[in-house]
């Protein structure tokens, strides 16, 4: 039995008289300012100036620059995964929030923590903008039994019902498993591979929906953290109201969770910068740039980031290189 399969979870029937009771009930939370509107205005500075380390043209004060042919490939309208944004100092200075890593602790009951290598969302409003077709998934599969993992969002614009962000099928997560022993014929259910990622069509979708699980496009505003549980059907929206979109996906679970080779292979892919998936403590395997933008090779590849993380005694700890 790999080592995840039989880890420690949280109770998630007992009370605790604030937001986790809403994250366990819900599958999802809003933990409201966890940072300044300064703060929050202050890396989504930071997040434009990496926009304008690319040699393509775009110009933070320039809005005739918004459109993808000015930007480093991305995906989904704004998603970025590639040129080792993962450990550009900006998402390693937010990981190392204290506010950010006390909510996490608060929830697993540890401050001894692992953090994802995940990227961010700087999604610009611009008159080519469409809409993406929504792609409701979960990134924990089914074998794994209870809340192993929960994923976060650090907002950082303001974000209302119709602009671009996370939507959710509330109460989900409860009927995950019941879906899967119920439809064994799922296509990928008895195939899970390492993502542990699991895509919906529109008919299962409805299954859900048919049991209560409704859909609700959470709103935050700048400085708020996102909570949800991995096993929550969830996608991302495209705004539809011009407004930009500003987050950084960032998550944290107990570095006791992790085996000795997910913490070897971690601590390889810190050192050469590589980007790995939403979790912190397994899954631990490479994300690889395609090298590709707008259909033709990228001749601005980066093997590293443009600003380097300073490797303090806390990050080397959240990416697993130290022990605790």
């Amino acid at each position: 039995m790999p080592h995840y399969e039989s880890e420690p979870k949280i109770d998630t029937s007992a009370a605790t008289g604030d937001w986790r009771d809403d994250l366990f009930r819900d599958g999802y939370v809003v933990v409201k300012g966890v940072l300044s509107a300064e703060q929050a205005q202050s890396y989504q500075k930071r997040m434009f100036e990496w926009l304008e380390t690319f040699p393509y043209g775009f110009k933070a004060n320039d809005a005739s620059t918004w459109g993808k042919e000015h930007l480093p490939e991305h995906i989904k309208g704004g998603m970025y995964h590639g040129y080792r944004v993962q450990h550009e100092k900006v998402i390693w200075d937010a990981r190392t929030e204290p506010a950010i890593i006390s909510a996490f602790a608060k929830l697993w009951g540890t401050d001894e923590l692992l953090v994802s290598f995940d990227g961010m969302n700087l999604t610009l409003p611009t008159k080519a903008m469409t809409p993406t077709t929504p792609w409701p998934h979960v990134d924990q599969n089914p074998n794994r039994k209870g809340m192993q993992c929960v994923q976060g969002i650090l907002n950082l614009a303001p974000n209302g019902p119709d602009d671009g962000g996370l939507v959710v099928l509330k109460g989900s997560h409860n009927a995950n498993e019941t879906f899967f022993k119920l439809h064994p014929e799922t296509k990928g259910a008895g195939t899970w591979g390492s993502m542990d990622w699991h895509g919906f069509d529109e008919e299962e979708v409805a299954w859900f929906k048919s049991r209560g699980c409704e859909e609700v496009k959470v709103c935050t505003e700048p400085g708020d953290l996102i909570l949800w549980d991995s096993r929550q059907i969830h996608y991302n929206k495209v705004p539809s109201s011009g407004n930009l979109r500003a987050v950084m996906y960032i998550c944290y679970t107990p570095a006791s969770f992790a085996s000795e080779k997910d913490l070897e292979e971690k601590a390889l892919y810190f050192k050469e910068r590589f980007g790995t998936t939403h979790w912190p403590h397994a899954n631990i395997f490479r994300q690889e740039d395609k090298h590709m933008r707008l259909g033709q090779p990228d001749l601005h590849i980066r093997d590293r980031p443009a600003f380097e993380p300073e490797e303090t005694d806390l990050v080397l700890k959240l990416a697993g290189v130290k022990s605790y």
